[in-house]
């Protein structure tokens, strides 16, 4: 189902919508909507406490590392990252 949206702006901004959807060969509406769906595309879906969260739990775990210098020479070689063939 479709709703209606009202917006209302004054003259010089209306215009200004007008020629942008114009020079993109887009109706007003159809430009709003494009730029409603790309700004709904940007809004964080997660709060930033969230998110903190997350990365603190994925920073608690410990895993394996190397001298990235000697990844890089087994990794050329073939072998995996405890040096076994």
């Amino acid at each position: 189902m479709s709703k209606r949206l009202q917006v209302v702006l004054d003259d010089a901004e209306l215009e200004k919508i007008q020629q942008i959807a114009k020079a993109r060969h887009q109706t007003v509406s159809e430009w709003v909507r494009q730029v409603l769906r790309a700004a709904e595309a940007s809004y964080p879906t997660v709060d930033a406490d969230r998110k903190i969260q997350m990365v603190r739990e994925a920073t608690s775990h410990s895993y394996p590392t190397a001298d990235v210098d000697q990844m890089l020479r087994e990794i050329e070689q073939g072998q995996s990252w405890n040096g076994a063939s």
